[in-house]
């Protein structure tokens, strides 16, 4: 059974940093793609960043330069995070953590290619 716990969400004012964390079972570190995905009230999930097994990441445009997606599997603690700097009021979401089995190169930013998910942690942006 995957599980994905995330916490770091909170209230911040423009312009500040937020990370989120994301606990992970241990063995979906081997050959999943990991991301972090958001939504807004009233509008679509969508892809923030992602992650594949061998570390390389892909962002969504809105978020480059300003967020970054890690993980950590030393001393078992396989945690994925998101550092979110130079955060703006349109960064306003519930934020999950997601993974899927990566089958291909790439692990895509499309949230319906992720299988399991988080509960969920919410990120405020006043301005």
């Amino acid at each position: 059974q995957v599980q994905l716990v995330e916490s770091g969400g909170g209230s911040v004012q423009a312009g500040g940093s937020l990370r989120l964390s994301c606990a992970a079972s241990a063995y979906i570190y081997s050959h999943y793609c990991m991301g972090w995905f958001r939504q807004a009230p009233g509008k679509e999930r969508e892809g923030v960043a992602v992650i594949d097994s061998d570390g390389i990441t892909s962002y969504a445009d809105s978020v480059k330069g300003r967020f970054t997606i890690s993980k950590d599997n030393a001393n078992a603690k396989n945690t994925l995070y998101l550092q979110m700097n130079s955060l703006k009021p349109e960064d306003t979401a519930m934020y999950y953590c997601a993974a899927a089995p990566q089958y291909g190169l790439f692990c895509p930013l499309a949230s319906a290619a992720y299988n399991y998910w988080g509960q969920g942690t919410q990120v405020t942006v006043s301005s």
